[in-house]
């Protein structure tokens, strides 16, 4: 099989993991993981729960500290105090599994609160942005909606609206469909397929093997804190190096 070339791969990389490590007492997390993404890229990590997947993002973004090795966004190692790294999480868009939305704000303000807050946009302007994000995903009739009163598919959808209205330079989902209904899971699949298209730098943490072979431009999987394998969605999926990655994808009664 001919290697696939890496999208962007003549541009500077957005993140660059050099010997991740991280620790949670006698548990090793991530055990010297050394990856990159490049602009433009839709990054699909992979692999059993509990082998390092999610632990990779939340110390991407700051909500987990390094126990050894450098994260490097934009070609600068993440700051380490809290002030700075505020000011690198506003060009880092995370949607959670579980929404995280404000429940005593309607759909429209969940996605303006943080313009108006962070950004210090006038509400009239946020709130106009905040319309337009909600129309891009598909919710322009859910706007006065209060969370309680959408799906499970919609509040992900507002959620991906309110990380988009910071405006980031790289969007991390961590298993943002594992909480969802399997009749909502697509709807929030096809806001991301739309991301992906208009060139939007993705990581994203999922067990939807569909999605990753389809949408993915690089696929990471993961064991046991450790890079079991990488390459592009045919190589993981078709045609697996490692033993390992035949196995788990078996499990997942993944047939292509």
């Amino acid at each position: 099989m001919t290697a696939q070339p890496r999208k962007n791969a003549d541009r500077a990389p957005m993140l660059v993991y050099k010997d991740v490590r991280k620790r949670y007492g006698s548990f090793t997390a991530l055990d010297g993981v050394s990856l990159h993404v490049n602009p433009g890229e839709v990054v699909c990590l992979i692999g059993p729960s509990g082998s390092g997947k999610s632990t990779l993002l939340r110390c991407t973004n700051g909500l987990e500290t390094l126990d050894g090795g450098e994260v490097l966004f934009e070609g600068k190692p993440l700051p380490k105090s809290d002030v700075e790294m505020r000011g690198v999480r506003q060009r880092m868009g995370m949607v959670f599994q579980n929404f995280e939305l404000f429940p005593h704000k309607t759909a429209l303000e969940n996605v303006a609160t943080g313009l108006i807050t962070v950004k210090k946009m006038p509400a009239d302007e946020a709130n106009r942005r905040a319309m337009a994000l909600m129309a891009k995903v598909g919710l322009s009739d859910k706007t006065a909606n209060y969370p309680s009163n959408l799906s499970g598919g919609q509040q992900q959808r507002v959620a991906i609206a309110r990380a988009l209205a910071m405006e980031p330079h790289v969007m991390l989902f961590d298993e943002p469909t594992s909480a969802l209904d399997p009749e909502t899971v697509g709807e929030v699949l096809n806001v991301m397929r739309q991301l992906a298209l208009e060139g939007m730098t993705m990581i994203v943490v999922t067990h939807e093997m569909s999605f990753a072979r389809r949408v993915a431009s690089w696929v990471v999987v993961f064991e046991k804190g450790k890079l079991l394998e990488e390459g592009p969605p045919t190589q993981i999926f078709d045609a697996p190096l490692k033993e390992r990655t035949r196995d788990f994808l078996s499990h997942l009664g993944w047939d292509g």
